[in-house]
């Protein structure tokens, strides 16, 4: 094999899925078919969910260290924003770090691991038997094949993965388009600009170095086909309309118009394949969500396909990223239709996002549309007939701990890509069977610092290596507690001791 794993693509999405495996020491290549990384940024945040998965990893201070924290996210661009701040996360905000960024230090960390990343080499077909995947590459020098035993296309809507496999991409076309313009301002305005009116609607937003984002809803030009080029002259001529200045705008750096096609991917998993962000679902750009979305997917697929290589997955296990992300992708699907959906700006449009604009004013409405954006509220279901904790399934919160080599946080034991059982009631039994998993589990005995939230009354804890609770004990079930977390153990983790 010329890999365990090829990746196909070297976004985003991709580098981040090559990290995670490279973490599990799994021998990963990364395929990209443009020459250099991308210079324009499509995505302009990452969301607090996102935030804590790279704090798992403990990547997040370089990012923070680049971006700036925004308390608040939109719903359509509507009045009063989503309040961010007040979720339980250590990341009570959006990051606000152009794509490319994100980019750079993803691939800055699939290098420090040890992940070959191929620039100009473009995967033109894939198929697969048995004992692996076969890929037909064009090369800087030529057309070549490849092998692997696994691979994963992260490589956009237009995924050569899908296609060669015969995935389904079924969905919507494009009916109504927008579009975006980095340009330098002569007059700079003194904050960001979101505004939504009968005239249109426009985000404004600095990106350093000189540089603006308009974002740009205008229903005069709601109808242009997508390939049509944007001009410079357009994009001034609906900012003036819009907002009666257009800031002086030149030097277009780079002008885009993109569409609300809406498609989800029939199947995630295809025997030895995976589909990972806009390679399995593709939206209108609402909320800044597909990006987030893509590098959790990385995130749920990473360690399974690893655990897949290194010869302890349980039968279920590579099943359970399609039945975990594929619920996920329709939940976005769903969202961004309906906030396309609000910003139709004739009189009966404006008169619902007025009615919306009310009842996002209601806290619990605020917050349950806060938690969809996040991706905090993502929780996936338990096993079918399995006793289970109402935690189980949902995100670990990220509490401080105190353990008897010292303080620490919850995510930073999960900083290895490996799972975590926590036992806060010094049961020793408890240890011991997660000690069998020793090449597999991180097992802590720990205290809570802090609040416990919605961890209170647990009293043990087995924390997948995505931070989603695999198995919890509020010791109701003492008697039965210790086989109820070998069954766990066994359902995640495979069998015990070295594959």
């Amino acid at each position: 094999m010329d890999a365990e794993v090829v990746v196909v693509g070297g976004g985003p999405v991709g580098l981040m899925l090559a990290c995670e495996l490279a973490l599990a020491r799994v021998r990963v290549r990364v395929l990209e078919q443009r020459p250099a990384r991308m210079q324009e940024s499509r995505a302009l945040t990452l969301h607090p969910r996102t935030l804590e998965i790279l704090d798992q990893r403990g990547l997040v201070d370089r990012f923070l260290r680049r971006g700036a924290p925004v308390p608040a996210a939109h719903f359509a661009v509507l009045e009063p924003r989503l309040d961010l701040s007040r979720l339980d996360t250590r990341h009570p905000y959006t990051l606000f770090l152009p794509q490319v960024q994100t980019e750079e230090l993803l691939e800055e960390r699939a290098h420090e691991l040890g992940v070959e990343v191929l620039r100009g080499h473009a995967v033109v077909d894939v198929s697969q038997d048995e004992g692996g995947v076969s890929l037909q590459v064009a090369g800087p020098e030529g057309r070549y094949g490849a092998r692997a035993g696994y691979v994963a296309g992260c490589d956009g809507a237009g995924s050569v993965v899908r296609r060669s496999l015969g995935v389904g991409f079924p969905g919507s076309d494009t009916t109504r388009t927008a579009f975006l313009g980095d340009v330098e301002l002569a007059e700079r305005p003194a904050r960001p600009v979101s505004l939504a009116g009968p005239r249109g609607a426009v985000l404004l937003v600095p990106l350093g170095d000189g540089l603006h984002r308009f974002v740009v809803h205008d229903p005069l030009r709601a109808h242009a086909d997508r390939s049509e080029p944007v001009t410079l002259d357009e994009l001034r001529g609906s900012v003036r309309r819009i907002l009666g200045t257009d800031f002086g705008m030149r030097g277009a750096r780079w002008l885009s118009r993109f569409g609300n096609a809406t498609r989800l991917a029939e199947r995630y998993r295809v025997g030895r394949a995976f589909l990972a962000g806009d390679a399995a679902h593709i939206h209108f750009p609402m909320g800044g969500q597909g990006l987030n979305v893509g590098l959790q997917d990385a995130m749920n697929l990473g360690w399974k396909l690893a655990a897949a290589v290194q010869g302890w997955a349980p039968p279920h296990l590579l099943d359970s990223y399609h039945d975990e992300r594929h619920p996920v992708g329709r939940a976005l699907s769903r969202n961004t239709e309906a906030q396309t959906q609000l910003m139709d700006l004739s009189e009966p449009g404006l008169a619902l996002r007025e009615l919306l604009s009310d009842l996002l004013a209601i806290d619990a409405v605020n917050r349950r549309l806060a938690g969809q954006i996040s991706a905090l509220d993502v929780a996936y279901p338990p096993a079918e007939g399995a006793p289970a904790h109402a935690s189980v399934g949902r995100r670990a919160p990220d509490r401080a701990l105190e353990t008897g080599r010292g303080p620490a946080r919850l995510h930073e034991l999960l900083h290895a890509g490996r799972f975590a059982l926590l036992d806060l009631a010094g049961d020793a039994d408890l240890r011991a069977a997660g000690g069998a998993y020793r090449d597999r589990v991180e097992v802590v005995q720990a205290a809570i610092v802090d609040p416990p939230g919605d961890l209170a009354g647990v009293d043990a804890l087995l924390v997948r290596p995505d931070g989603h609770i695999a198995w919890a004990s509020d010791g109701s079930g003492r008697a039965t507690r210790l086989d109820d977390l070998r069954r766990a153990l066994a359902r995640w983790c495979g069998p015990a001791g070295a594959p």
